[in-house]
């Protein structure tokens, strides 16, 4: 069920015991990295994985944020590895993949979270500011994934889960930059899993529409009226909030 409730932390105690680890542990075994883990959609992507028990590299270029989210799966017994990468350099690229390896073995899930949005129409759009956007958003997710593929190969098969958006289906007003990268996340994906379903490597993505992060509050700040704009924005979502 999803939660209507404005906070930017979820609420993920169900079917965990006095400890808070998980009762279920569907992930029990599994390594996952998980880029943009620090904050957001990525951070809680992190802690639920840790907590169905699943070791997980979080990888951010900041490392203030990696450090609490590791020290949250130190309090339910999890094991996490935070490591700063810049998903658009190749070389830090395959450092994390490495990294993973050394410490934990194998590879079997990437989440290709890192990502970045700047409104803007074509006019509004600088060349530095198209290039920011489809640099993380685009080529940083096509870095990840084809660093990881040959590691999911040699461990039989896994998951990619590339998070894409509405924007990348449908475009959307003053996202010119934004969209296209977006786009390219989507069809990507789909080019990814006709190559490498063979192997039992599964390519998904996840297009969300508005979700209450840090970075999306802060979008929101930036409106001349944030109130206003925050329940028009809503009311274009059908379930009638933002995720």
């Amino acid at each position: 069920m999803l939660d209507s409730r404005p906070s930017l932390h979820r609420d993920y105690s169900f079917g965990l015991d006095a400890r808070g680890k998980s009762l279920v542990t569907r992930l029990a075994g599994k390594v996952a990295l998980i880029t943009g883990g620090g904050t957001g959609i990525g951070r809680a992507c992190a802690v639920l994985f840790g907590r169905e028990g699943a070791r997980v590299v979080v990888a951010r270029r900041r490392a203030e944020p990696l450090a609490e989210v590791v020290a949250e799966f130190q309090k339910v017994g999890g094991e996490a590895l935070a490591v700063t990468c810049d998903v658009t350099c190749t070389d830090q690229v395959a450092q994390i993949i490495r990294s993973t390896i050394e410490r934990f073995g194998k590879l079997d899930v990437v989440i290709n979270n890192a990502g970045a949005v700047e409104p803007g129409t074509a006019e509004e759009t600088s060349d530095e500011m198209f290039d920011r956007l489809l640099d993380v958003n685009l080529k940083g997710t096509f870095l990840v994934s084809r660093a990881a593929v040959p590691e999911l190969r040699r461990q039989g098969g896994g998951s990619i889960i590339n998070m894409s958006s509405i924007f990348g289906n449908f475009g959307g007003k003053r996202r010119v930059a934004y969209s296209a990268a977006k786009g390219g996340v989507t069809l990507m994906t789909r080019s990814m899993a006709l190559d490498h379903g063979h192997e039992n490597i599964r390519v998904n993505c996840i297009c969300p529409t508005l979700v209450a992060t840090p970075l999306v509050e802060e979008l929101l700040a930036q409106q001349p009226d944030p109130a206003a704009y925050r329940a028009m924005r809503a009311a274009q979502i059908p379930l009638g909030r933002i995720g």
